[in-house]
């Protein structure tokens, strides 16, 4: 199903067509968004101990061997679904590469050029620059690359960044090793993203011919290495104005189905490529026309600048719905950048104290985020920074409600709870869904997503996967039945209200399962009892029970169900001294089980070690019950 037509907003673009725009671009020459290599005063007054990792770094990958890409393992996503072994050595050189380059720019010796030739030249006989699951989007479809035909995603966007990057930095120093290194960056620029960009409008994350669907963040991301391209490297001034004022149009499309609450139904990690990459489209243009262009006083713009500090629950713990994460890796000086473009001191504080935290952020990777955490070393290491912790949060478009016992305050209960619907950008099947911390540290949780296969992306096979569906959510099976994707599964009469005692979310999910669940009434109720309780209550009815229903509680704390009408919830596994907590249940009604699964997945596992499934399940089928399912802190 479709989303109901959108207004177009044309932000962007209202105000401006080919003929407006051009005189307000800067010519390719004129740009200098960062220092170059030959602008000394620059590089060299970076901190000493910034420049000394920079060449630390550098100097650790001379003489390694170059990672080789071998066509068989590039099938294998085709054969096995294993995506992973062909996108790591991928990856690892476009790393290598952007540590090489960084490296020369601080030291500026000379010494790395051979090796930033050596990886040019080895990523510009690449056949694609993509990754294999994308491969799709080519018209001869998924297997190896259609040297033929250029087709436009993700990891080229990525790659030709780090190219047009690698060419303004080092500029006539690369001449030194050959002058055809710059050249075969331009040439294989030109043919791969400018003029295929430029004259296609059936690439999908362009939002054209999509019957109204909304693009995701491989709008903006892919907008933005691609406008990093034309300004950087485009010299026809036509052929440049045009190119600009595609994107801006494609990005309208972005943002035209962006809710005006600010949220990403696809979680903070995904923010990063999102709004995240929308803020360098944007930053790109303000620096091309020497602030002109200036869209960061937009109310939309700075409602999605904000999402990623409201989902913050504590330490390096945010919601994660979706396919998100628990631990965001969203970068900090991106963060901090968006907040100081909107004037928001908050947010700034927020991006400098994620980056203390984190401790020992890297310096290599996209240039197109490494840049600019190179000259915000003070600001990112104020000491004054903090994060805001809301006491409250409601994204009424998105369907999600964050709240805490206190503000400024990481003890106590947070809840984080969503409605929405299951067709939402890397949906999971997890309409009704609440997740709760205790203390700083998870209790109730969203376990999140394996590391990406054939399966994770197709339609026919996703909720195949356990931690897609709703019964590995803190969600109940009803008649057996799981939740649906689609976004006809959706929340209904949702409901918020907050006060200094509570904050509720009220929402009816009888539309979340199919008809065959028989559902004919399912209120669902979050509460906060602030510095009490938190309380899940479900009132139900159905128009016949076949099966008992199951009530699914998951954690990655160790459970014990001994005890009839409670569950105990130990310490966090990070924490062995942390607070443990009980839920309350009718054990005249209700019987519990656990589920241990021993996670072996090695992005999950970067998340959990171990996940219960906590089921707490009818003792006979029932056609209508209120069950309330109470959560106290241990005293």
């Amino acid at each position: 199903m479709f989303n109901d037509p959108v207004t177009p907003r044309s932000l962007l673009t209202r105000a401006l067509d080919g003929t407006t725009l051009r005189p307000l671009l800067v010519a390719t020459e004129d740009f200098r968004p960062y220092p170059s290599i030959a602008d000394r005063a620059a590089w060299d007054g970076l901190p000493a101990a910034v420049r000394s990792a920079l060449v630390a770094a550098g100097a650790a990958r001379l003489g390694e061997p170059w990672e080789i890409l071998k066509a068989s393992v590039q099938l294998g996503f085709v054969r096995t679904g294993n995506r992973a072994d062909f996108e790591a050595p991928h990856a690892a050189r476009r790393y290598r590469l952007s540590e090489l380059v960084l490296a020369e720019c601080a030291e500026n010796q000379g010494r790395f050029l051979d090796a930033i030739a050596d990886g040019v030249w080895l990523i510009c006989e690449e056949t694609f620059w993509g990754g294999a699951a994308h491969l799709f989007m080519q018209r001869r479809g998924i297997g190896l690359p259609d040297v033929e035909e250029p087709t436009y995603d993700l990891g080229v966007g990525e790659t030709a960044g780090l190219l047009a990057w690698t060419h303004y930095l080092l500029g006539a120093r690369l001449d030194a090793v050959h002058p055809m290194v710059r050249e075969r960056i331009r040439l294989e620029i030109e043919r791969r993203v400018l003029t295929p960009c430029l004259d296609r409008d059936d690439f999908w994350w362009m939002g054209w011919h999509r019957d109204n669907r909304p693009v995701n963040n491989w709008n903006p991301w892919c907008c933005s290495n691609w406008l990093a391209c034309v300004l950087l490297l485009e010299t026809d001034p036509d052929r440049r104005t045009r190119a600009v004022h595609k994107i801006l149009r494609i990005l309208d499309i972005f943002l035209d189905h962006q809710p005006a609450d600010g949220g990403c139904d696809e979680g903070p990690n995904y923010w990063a490529r999102a709004a995240g990459s929308l803020f360098e489209c944007l930053d790109l243009l303000h620096t091309a026309t020497r602030g002109k262009i200036d869209l960061f006083r937009e109310p939309l713009i700075r409602e999605m600048g904000l999402f990623v500090p409201r989902m913050h629950a504590a330490g390096l713990w945010f919601v994660n719905f979706a396919d998100a994460p628990v631990r965001a890796g969203t970068e900090a000086a991106t963060l901090y950048l968006y907040g100081r473009a909107l004037g928001d001191p908050a947010m700034m504080a927020f991006a400098a104290w994620l980056f203390q935290e984190r401790r020992h952020p890297q310096l290599g990777g996209s240039m197109s985020r490494a840049l600019p955490r190179l000259w915000l070393d003070a600001e990112l290491n104020d000491p004054r920074a903090r994060p805001p912790l809301a006491r409250d949060v409601w994204l009424p478009e998105l369907q999600v409600m964050v709240a805490r016992d206190h503000a400024g305050r990481s003890d106590g209960f947070f809840v984080a709870a969503k409605g929405g619907h299951n067709e939402e950008s890397h949906n999971h099947n997890d309409v009704g869904t609440p997740t709760v911390y205790l203390d700083g540290w998870p209790l109730l949780i969203d376990i999140g997503v394996e590391t990406y296969t054939a399966k994770t992306f197709d339609a026919k096979y996703r909720y195949d996967i356990w931690t897609m569906q709703s019964q590995w959510h803190n969600l109940p099976t009803v008649n057996g039945e799981l939740q649906q994707n689609g976004r006809a599964f959706a929340a209904r009469d949702v409901r918020y209200a907050c006060t200094d005692t509570d904050a509720t979310l009220q929402l009816d999910l009888a539309a979340a399962w199919p008809k065959s669940a028989g559902i004919t009434a399912w209120n669902r109720t979050v509460r906060l009892q602030r510095s009490q309780a938190v309380i899940v209550t479900d009132d139900y009815q159905l128009a016949a029970a076949k099966l008992p229903t199951a009530f699914n509680f998951i954690t990655a704390r160790p459970v014990d169900v001994a005890t009839p009408g409670v569950v105990r919830f130990g310490a966090f596994p990070e924490a062995p001294t942390s607070r443990g907590a009980a839920l309350a249940y009718d054990a005249t009604a209700l019987v519990a089980a656990v589920d241990t699964v021993e996670v072996t997945d090695p992005w999950l596992k970067s998340s959990w070690a171990r996940v219960y499934r906590v089921r707490l399940t009818e003792r006979t089928a029932t056609p209508r019950a209120r069950r309330e399912f109470r959560l106290t802190a241990a005293v």
